[in-house]
């Protein structure tokens, strides 16, 4: 993806590279040189994006103990 740089040094990132990194309005962002020359984009104001199926963690139902769930997956509720 190619962007065109202002006048002023300043660049829009596009949608799809904020979209992966969590860039919303406000959040701060890191270039640093890579091994290989490249800049690197980063977020600088947290690790990264959680995945999908992070987002998913701990989520097993209304409130269903481990014991519960199992029972479920056996069948023998």
């Amino acid at each position: 993806m190619a962007t065109t740089v202002t006048a002023k040094g300043q660049v829009t990132i596009p949608k799809p590279v904020r979209d992966l990194l969590g860039i919303v309005p406000g959040s701060r962002v890191d270039f640093h040189r890579a091994a290989d020359g490249s800049v690197v984009l980063t977020r600088a104001d947290r690790k990264r994006p959680a995945s999908r199926f992070e987002k998913l963690r701990g989520h097993a139902g209304g409130g269903l103990d481990t014991d519960a769930i199992m029972a479920l997956t056996r069948g023998e509720t």
